[in-house]
């Protein structure tokens, strides 16, 4: 292909900036940027304008060393970052922000520019690793280093801002292309917008609590480590150096009050405030100040912790992949009422195959019945000769009537794409159930749903649940949704990574043992339901690979959504794919798994 084609397909009112950094840690709340590179790009993502890289003095612990290589020494001579701010917010300015998990980097420039009292000209960004999950590319994972050995750019130093940046750039060249082709909308998303970052304030993920936890305080008892503790009102001393000095007696500060909360610190024993009132309700102790320091004087040792990585076992035979007749085909269902076609993509998965949501590089075949003639991207589909299924069967399901075409229509026309990528990946129906595998302990369960699906101004919110046996969560940080996306110790987080994919991860690593499930839903805002959204795709990734996908259509009428659950079963944990609807919205979901919801 010409550069004059290439052109004219990426022919977009567009200009990018490509972005990276490094940094101390994986929150903006608590971590700091450490170095940060940008590049401007044109339409076609070719280099046109200022680019800027630097390494920033964050003055504090530069964490993972091992990764990013950036000692305290070597950063000490840095500028900081309002002193690079002018240089940087010049390429960024006017431009659309590209970066590889751009909530990510996106979240972490803007708490810089807010300590240093500015802010980014960044009205919408473009996450490159949404983009290839939804490009549907042959490749085990969507890491930069993946996706440039799949693209054939060379990668010199992997962490390094300027050339991950660069890498980068070629990346978003190629990907744009691809999606060009296909017809594909790119997964771009409003920096102000609800999911975004400018609006979503940050919960500052602190530490886990080495500390098993004891149980409540009595009054004239000690305290213990591991007590969970909780501070309300004003007090004497500055609120965050009182919250480490608890912390570094052992002691776990709560960012709110539950039925857990060992004692509470006010120095107004009448206070109204929220966190007072629960634990009156609760009948947990409440001391003042004084009291609480002089008891921090003779903390007795706790319990060291146990850590909810399974102990050692004999290895299990790895699970084989069920291998029906559709193995390995990705199903594109076009046309049909929802009803009618989440029943056809329901029979694709029981015949081994996999249900797309999206006409993406990883599409083997189109099933297409009544309605779907009008589709804006069947024109797409023909130009890539994929193999088009109509008539009363295709792919050995019997179709609904009226189909698309005539009734004796038989078979396909097109070449046939032998197997989609991730062909050995299981394909969960509803209701099925998986073993994570032991090794790996942070998992990523991807949302994705058709872009055009719903009109504008309907939001898909996903969210998650830490929840104990009783499935009930415990404390406000056990509810995740886009506006307190990150849980107490930053056990699991949520991330809108376009206008269409939103992802939740977990670190199982960080799961107290109070907790026993962490349940992934999704919610519809106003009166928009999911026979409207249509189908919603599911993919659990790993560090390395993808454990499983799963198509979740079961819903019509229903305005919320069980997606999935992660859950403890004999010291290892388990993934259920669940499908279930529910009619009422959030707020009902919400308060039924325990979470007091605030009349509006």
């Amino acid at each position: 292909m010409t550069t004059a084609q290439i052109d004219r397909l990426l022919d977009t009112d567009h200009a990018w900036a490509v972005v990276d950094v490094e940094t101390s840690g994986f929150h903006p709340g608590s971590s700091r940027v450490l170095s940060v590179a940008a590049m401007a790009l044109d339409a076609s993502g070719r280099p046109s304008g200022p680019r800027f890289a630097s390494l920033v003095n964050p003055d504090c612990d530069p964490g993972p060393v091992r990764v990013h290589g950036l000692t305290r020494e070597r950063l000490a001579a840095a500028p900081r970052f309002e002193e690079i701010a002018p240089q940087l917010l010049e390429v960024l300015d006017g431009r659309t922000l590209v970066a590889h998990n751009a909530a990510f980097d996106h979240g972490f420039l803007e708490a810089e520019a807010d300590r240093a009292g500015l802010k980014l000209p960044v009205r919408q960004r473009l996450c490159t690793l949404a983009l290839s999950r939804r490009l549907g590319i042959d490749v085990p994972n969507h890491k930069l280093a993946t996706l440039a050995a799949y693209w054939g750019v060379p990668q010199q130093r992997a962490h390094d801002a300027l050339d991950d940046a660069q890498v980068l750039a070629r990346v978003l060249t190629h990907s744009l292309l691809l999606a060009a082709q296909l017809g594909m909308p790119l997964p771009l998303i409003g920096a102000d917008g609800r999911t975004g970052a400018t609006r979503t304030p940050r919960r500052a993920a602190t530490p886990p609590c080495p500390w098993r936890y004891p149980g409540r305080l009595a009054a004239g008892q000690p305290l213990v480590q591991g007590m969970k503790v909780a501070v309300t009102g004003a007090t004497d001393e500055p609120r965050d150096r009182l919250a480490a000095r608890l912390t570094a007696a052992g002691l776990d500060v709560q960012n709110s009050v539950s039925r857990l909360t060992s004692v509470l610190i006010s120095n107004d024993p009448g206070s109204g405030t929220r966190k007072a009132a629960r634990a009156r309700a609760e009948g947990i102790l409440v001391v003042d100040e004084a009291t609480a320091l002089r008891l921090l004087a003779d903390v007795r040792p706790g319990e060291p912790a146990t850590t909810t990585r399974p102990a050692p076992r004999r290895p299990r035979p790895a699970r084989a992949v069920p291998r029906g007749p559709l193995h390995g085909r990705r199903v594109l269902v076009l046309g049909g009422t929802h009803q009618e076609a989440a029943d056809v993509r329901g029979q694709v998965t029981a015949l081994g195959g996999a249900a797309a949501v999206n006409f993406s590089a990883g599409v083997t075949d189109v099933i297409l019945m009544a309605g779907g003639e009008a589709d804006r991207r069947l024109p797409r589909i023909a130009e890539a000769g994929l193999p088009v299924h109509r008539g009363r069967a295709a792919l050995g399901i019997t179709l609904p009537a009226p189909c698309a075409g005539p009734a004796d229509e038989p078979g396909y026309v097109g070449k046939h794409r032998s197997e989609a990528p991730g062909a050995g990946v299981p394909v969960l129906a509803r209701g099925a159930v998986i073993d994570l595998p032991e090794d790996e302990l942070v998992w990523t369960v991807n949302v994705a749903w058709r872009a055009d699906a719903l009109v504008s101004g309907v939001d898909v919110d996903v969210v998650a649940f830490l929840v104990d046996a009783d499935e009930q969560v415990i404390a406000d940080e056990d509810f995740v949704f886009y506006n307190a996306p990150v849980s107490e110790h930053g056990t699991v987080t949520l991330s809108a990574d376009g206008d269409c994919e939103q992802s939740i991860r977990v670190d199982l690593g960080l799961v107290s043992d109070q907790h026993s499930k962490i349940i992934i839903a999704a919610a519809l805002d106003g009166h928009a339901t999911f026979g409207e959204l249509g189908a919603v795709a599911l993919s659990v990734d790993g560090d390395a690979a993808t454990a499983a996908t799963a198509t979740l259509d079961a819903a019509t009428t229903e305005r919320t959504m069980l997606l999935a659950e992660i859950y403890r079963r004999n010291g290892a944990w388990r993934l259920r794919a669940v499908g279930q609807g529910y009619d009422d919205g959030l707020a009902g979901l919400a308060t039924r798994l325990g979470v007091v919801v605030d009349d509006a």
